[in-house]
């Protein structure tokens, strides 16, 4: 396979990356070398090539090379465009045109043209569909950060500007034409992108990047980090609040300040360290990155916060392990207070070092957090909460504890080759297309969690047995959501669903014909939309004791999700019905509540998916464990209950139909096809 990867943004070459060196020399060019190591790796890749912008100027020759070799592999590609000088994101739109035609002259002499394009940043998005136009190759799409979202940061009217309106309209067409975007996590898939007119849910993968982490849960302080920080401080042995970004609008460093100067408890306990890229001159900085700094120092200034904070002026890639073993070897901790983070490759590394988090509550932190357990996410537009935020980890050891051994577990949730196996492997997908089944003559739709999942020898058994199934189309039917399913699924190699029941069967997904995105059944959504209140839903629990929501990606639009136990369920079926809302409530685990409107569930949908296959229910076999799955159990009559179930399934009056599998897992999934295929057999 040849990839061909496309970023314009930055200062790009293939070692020795300076970032901060300008507004968008940052996380997305460590993201694209990363990728594009591991992917090396790969025996069935051939060629890597980066295409990027030639210029020259007082940045360095560097990027007036057309050509660099990083690696046997991988070459790094310049191309000469409309302006022969270095370009922001602002401005590149007017190099898109030019770019695009050097681009199609390299193609068409290269031997073999590449077999697909990845593009980074809407721009670059825009040079693939302009050579997807002409030479037919298709292209994927990692957007990094979204105008959109920088749009709702920086307030009312900010879309209508011209350069952010520009971005938002290339970003709408990159997700109209891309076969495949790549999110890097649920935040991005679910919120960020939802706000877009050509948001497809189906057509976009989260693919949490991986990060070297090794070097980072080794780190070791260096004489000259400690004395290029300690020079600042007063006292440098206390404890250490430790930020580490480009000093750009986004990354909020000015919230951090504020929360610190406004805190006396937390400066009589902490230093603060802000690491805010490179630079000599403020007045040379590229961007908004000099108005960010002179904030900075402002707040200094207001606060008097000297000796007790650091901002030293430069440091280099290689000084990253050492800053975060400074801290750590001070009790201290690692803040991201940016208004949006689209991952958070720092808070990763960060972890390894062994530093607890506080971090953003709006984008990727959500999905590590959660992950690893190594931190605490806060409202990065409220001072006082992370201060709080701060206070409670530097106060509490045992929760400074946790944090620590969450932390440790990032290298094995976040690994680069796991990253580029399944990258690969969509890749590959795309290529060649596996058309779902027409003309099903089974169907087989199962859970998740502890039912297809939960036991890896048991999956892999499932696995060689569906690929011998000739007519059974194979759904799931989950209370995650679509990219959250689609994540573990893919983790685990699980075969490619034909059908998707998500939000506890609120939602559904049909694989398209390319055998690899998705599509939303309109026809559900118009079917469970009808007479569903979510506004007085929200209203009429609100007040509930006992009722504690989950996090915002839990809700959905036709779901709204709780933490309650068995009393709080009954308590909530009561208080819908008095306010007069019909709804379905499914309780799971004796923790987890689920308000769906009342024509959802995993039993309606599992119904809805069979009717479009026009088959029998005889032709029809579900799967579960979880009082989550009751609903689709006691509506089909060939009704799996794996060994491993919960919630006292085998005793459920409604479910005496049910065959109550030996095995557990995928097993019991498999011996309960084969226990209702020899009923039906005996009986004809």
């Amino acid at each position: 396979m040849f990839v061909l990867h496309v970023a314009l943004q930055g200062c790009l070459r293939g070692g020795g990356v300076v970032f901060g060196l300008t507004a968008d020399t940052g996380g997305h060019i460590r993201y694209l070398l990363d990728l594009v190591a591991a992917s090396a790796q790969d025996r069935d890749i051939d060629r890597i090539v980066i295409a990027t912008r030639l210029f020259q100027g007082l940045l360095g020759p560097d990027y007036a090379v057309p050509e660099e070799r990083i690696s046997d592999k991988v070459t790094l590609l310049r191309l000469a465009s409309a302006s022969p000088d270095y370009r922001s994101k602002e401005e590149m739109h007017a190099e898109v045109d030019s770019f695009a035609r050097n681009l199609i002259a390299w193609i068409a002499a290269q031997p073999r043209a590449p077999d697909l394009i990845h593009a980074h940043y809407a721009d670059a998005a825009s040079v693939a569909g302009i050579v997807e136009k002409a030479l037919g190759i298709p292209f994927v799409f990692t957007a990094h950060s979204l105008g959109r979202v920088k749009a709702a940061m920086l307030g009312s009217g900010a879309e209508r500007g011209t350069d952010l309106a520009r971005r938002i309209a290339a970003e709408e067409g990159a997700l109209a034409r891309a076969s495949l975007v790549v999110a890097s996590s649920r935040d991005e898939a679910e919120v960020q992108y939802a706000g877009y007119a050509a948001y497809d849910p189906g057509r976009i993968r989260v693919l949490p990047p991986g990060s070297d982490l090794a070097r980072f849960a080794a780190a070791e302080t260096l004489p000259r980090v400690d004395a290029t920080i300690n020079r600042f401080l007063r006292d440098p042995d206390k404890p250490v609040l430790l930020a580490l970004a480009r000093p750009v609008a986004r990354k909020n460093l000015g919230a951090l300040v504020r929360a610190y100067g406004e805190s006396p408890t937390l400066q009589a306990c902490a230093n603060l360290v802000l690491v805010a890229g490179t630079r000599d001159d403020i007045d040379a900085l590229d961007g908004d990155m000099a108005a960010t700094m002179r904030e900075i120092l402002v707040l200094i200034d207001r606060y008097d916060l000297y000796g007790r904070v650091a901002y030293p002026k430069t440091h280099g890639l290689e000084d990253v392990p050492a800053l975060y073993a400074y801290a750590r070897a001070r009790g201290g901790l690692f803040v991201n207070p940016a208004l949006n983070e689209p991952f958070g490759l720092t808070l990763l590394e960060a972890s390894a070092a062994g530093l607890p988090l506080v971090a953003t509550d709006s984008g990727g932190p959500n999905d590590i957090v959660e992950t690893c357990g190594n931190g605490l996410l806060v409202d990065p537009r409220n001072p006082d909460a992370i201060a709080a935020a701060c206070l409670r980890i530097l106060d509490n050891p045992d929760l400074y504890a946790r944090c620590v051994a969450g932390g440790a577990r990032a290298a094995a949730a976040y690994d680069w080759d796991r990253h580029a196996a399944r990258y690969h492997a969509l890749l590959r997908a795309l290529l060649t297309a596996e058309p779902p089944l027409a003309v099903p003559r089974q169907l087989l739709v199962c859970d998740i969690d502890n039912t297809l999942v939960g036991c890896e020898a048991a999956l892999g058994t499932f696995r060689r047995w569906r690929s011998r199934q000739a007519g059974l189309a194979f759904g799931v039917a989950t209370g995650r959501s679509f990219h959250s399913a689609m994540a573990i699924l893919e983790q685990q190699a699980s075969p490619r669903p034909q059908v998707m029941i998500t939000s506890v069967g609120s939602e559904i997904y049909h694989l398209d014909p390319n055998g690899v995105t998705y599509t939303a059944d309109a026809v559900w959504r118009a079917i469970v939309s009808a007479g569903w209140d979510r506004a007085g839903v929200r209203a009429a629990l609100s007040n509930l004791d006992g009722l504690v929501p989950q996090g915002p990606l839990e809700q959905r639009g036709h779901k709204l999700s709780y933490f309650g136990d068995a009393a709080t369920a009954q308590r909530v079926r009561v208080a819908l019905a008095q306010a007069g809302l019909s709804t379905t409530v499914i309780h799971s685990h004796g923790l987890y509540l689920d308000v769906l409107p009342e024509a959802a569930s995993k039993g309606t949908a599992v119904g809805h998916v069979r009717a479009l296959y026009g088959l029998p229910e005889r032709a029809v076999f579900v799967a579960g464990d979880s009082g989550n799955d009751v609903e689709m159990l006691r509506a089909q009559t060939q009704a799996i209950i794996v060994a491993n179930f919960s919630d006292d399934l085998a005793s459920n009056a409604a479910l005496q139909h049910s065959y109550v599998a030996r095995a557990s897992h995928a097993r019991g999934i498999i011996e309960g096809v084969g226990h209702f295929r020899r009923r039906l057999a005996d009986a004809s």
